[in-house]
């Protein structure tokens, strides 16, 4: 009989313990609010409880790109907090991201509060508008927010990539790669074989191109510590 790992009991103990928290929230802000429960240790299928309709997430989805940041950071992650951001459907966004922590400091998921605002900005624009002050606001980044792993993945890619891979030198191939890693992405089960046929290199030259950067990235890193410490 296989034995269960005490940690992860602990990491479903804490996720179970959040699911009201998540019901409540929602529920004490009203329509425009929607807080929704991650578990990192299933990237396709992180949304383990969600209440409120904001981003259309549902349980059984997927992580954000946003999401995908934080996995990347791994234990060194941090709590982003009142962020803003819009959908692709044009609706301005609040958020905070509160990563979970097991007892060993790991960690494991996140809870995430959004709030639509886009309405408020428009009063906010109004009233400065009447007032005759301040110019136009600050353009806030769209943010994929979806239940399908693939198009979080393919918005991240299309984001980093401004040319066909055949225009790009081996540079900024390797800055591509670096890139897509630090924000996630090939840590998704399939997500090398995915980058790869959009950008039609075989699956064994984005496996090199990720390895190179990989290790382009850990020498820089080695030799700005020796700068530091002559």
């Amino acid at each position: 009989m296989a034995v269960e790992d005490p940690r992860e009991a602990e990491r479903d103990a804490i996720l179970r313990a959040l699911a009201p928290v998540v019901d409540g929230i929602a529920a004490t802000f009203g329509p425009v609010c929607e807080a929704v429960l991650h578990d990192y240790r299933r990237p396709e299928k992180s949304v383990v409880a969600v209440a409120g309709s904001v981003t259309g997430r549902t349980v059984g989805g997927a992580m954000s790109e946003i999401g995908m940041r934080v996995l990347a950071r791994g234990d060194e992650a941090t709590d982003e907090l009142n962020y803003v951001t819009r959908t692709g459907a044009g609706r301005l966004v609040k958020s905070s991201t509160m990563v979970l922590r097991d007892s060993t400091g790991a960690v494991f998921g996140a809870l995430c509060v959004n709030v639509d605002v886009t309405e408020v900005d428009r009063v906010q624009s109004l009233l400065a508008a009447l007032a005759g002050a301040g110019g136009p606001p600050a353009e806030a980044p769209v943010t994929t927010f979806g239940d399908d792993i693939d198009s979080v993945v393919d918005a991240l890619l299309d984001s980093h990539l401004d040319q066909t891979w055949a225009g790009l030198d081996r540079p900024r191939r390797l800055e591509l790669f670096r890139s897509l890693d630090e924000r996630g992405v090939f840590a998704v089960r399939r997500a090398i074989e995915q980058v790869a046929a959009r950008l039609g290199i075989s699956r064994a030259s984005a496996y090199s191109y990720l390895s190179q950067a990989r290790a382009a990235g850990t020498t820089s890193a080695h030799d700005t510590s020796e700068g530091a410490n002559p």
